[in-house]
C-alpha cells in the first residue's frame, strides 16, 4: 500500500451546491409537478453523506466499498465520494517509552536497559492497512530493535577500546534510530528520535561490576601516578646535575628511592631528620 490523495471538494462549496439541488428539487417537485424533482433531492441527501471534517494532524483514509480510494490530509471540511468509509489516523508527534528490559550485552553480562522512541505516521496507508495495529507494532519492534543493538555492545569497555553501551551514547542512539527505521518503515512510521534512558548492570552483578569498575579506577589512577612520580625524579636529578652537584650511583638510588616513595605513597611522607651523633 502507498498513500494517495482521494478526489475532495471543498466542503462548503459542497454544502452549497448540495443545497442548490435540494432546493431545485424541492421547486421542481413542488411547484412544477415533475417526479425529477424527487430524484435531486434524493440525489442530494445521498451526496451529503460524503461530508467530511478532517482535524489538524490528523488524516483520514477513504474507502469504497472494501477499495482504498485515497487519503485526505488536509485539515478542513471537505466532500468527496458517498457511501464511503473514512478512518482516521493522527500524524501528530508521539513518544514511546520502552519498559526496562533484561539484556545479555556482547560480553555476556546482563543488563537494565530502556529508551524513549519519538515517532509519527508519514504514510496513513501503510499504518492502517500493511499492519494490523501500528502503535502495538512500534512498541513491540521498538524492544525488539533495542534487544538487538544492546547484544552487539559492551556495558562498557575496560580498557577503552571500540563502542560501549555507556561511554558512546550518540553513537548507540544514531544506531538504534537506523535499526528502528529499518523496521517500521513498513508500518509508514517515521522515527524521529531514540534515546536510552536507562542502562545499568542486571542486580545480580552489579556490585561485582562495581567492584571491577573500582578496580580499574584505581590502577589506571595510580598508573598516571607512578608515570609523573618518574618523571619529577628524572628532572630532578637532571637538575642538580646540571647545578654542578655530582651524585655516585649510590646517592641516585637512595634519592630515588626516597622522591618516589614520598611521592607514590598514599599518606604524607614523615622525614627523619639526621642530626649526628653523639660519638
Amino acid at each position: 500500500m502507498a498513500e494517495k490523495q482521494v478526489a475532495t471538494v471543498n466542503g462548503f462549496v459542497g454544502i452549497l451546491l448540495l443545497l442548490l439541488i435540494g432546493l431545485g428539487g424541492a421547486y421542481v417537485l413542488v411547484l412544477m409537478q415533475n417526479p425529477f424533482g424527487l430524484i435531486l433531492l434524493i440525489g442530494a441527501i445521498l451526496l451529503a453523506s460524503g461530508i467530511v471534517i478532517v482535524q489538524p494532524n490528523q488524516a483520514k483514509a477513504v474507502i469504497f466499498f472494501g477499495r482504498y480510494l485515497g487519503t485526505i490530509s488536509n485539515n478542513g471540511m471537505w466532500l468527496t465520494v458517498p457511501f464511503t468509509v473514512r478512518r482516521s489516523v493522527s500524524l501528530k508527534v508521539r513518544n514511546f517509552n520502552s519498559a526496562r528490559l533484561k539484556v545479555n550485552d556482547v560480553e555476556g553480562n546482563p543488563i537494565e536497559i530502556a529508551a524513549v522512541v519519538v515517532f509519527k505516521v508519514v504514510d496513513s496507508a501503510k499504518a492502517l492497512f500493511d499492519v494490523d495495529n501500528y502503535e502495538t507494532f512500534v512498541e513491540i519492534q521498538s524492544e525488539t530493535a533495542l534487544r538487538y543493538v544492546a547484544s552487539r555492545y559492551p556495558y562498557d569497555h575496560a580498557h577503552g577500546e571500540g563502542y560501549s553501551l555507556r561511554g558512546n551514547s550518540e553513537e548507540i542512539a544514531e544506531e538504534l534510530v537506523r535499526e528502528l527505521q529499518s523496521r517500521l518503515t513498513v508500518a509508514g512510521v517515521e522515527v524521529m528520535e531514540a534515546r536510552l534512558t536507562h542502562l545499568a548492570y542486571a542486580t545480580e552483578i552489579a556490585s561485582a561490576m562495581l567492584q571491577r569498575q573500582q578496580a580499574s579506577a584505581i590502577i589506571s589512577a595510580r598508573q598516571q601516578i607512578v608515570e609523573g612520580a618518574v618523571g619529577m625524579v628524572q628532572l630532578a636529578i637532571a637538575q642538580l646535575e646540571q647545578d654542578g652537584f655530582v651524585l655516585d650511583e649510590e646517592r641516585k638510588a637512595a634519592m630515588i628511592n626516597n622522591l618516589l616513595v614520598a611521592i607514590v605513597s598514599e599518606r604524607s611522607a614523615q622525614p627523619v631528620i639526621n642530626s649526628g651523633s653523639l660519638y
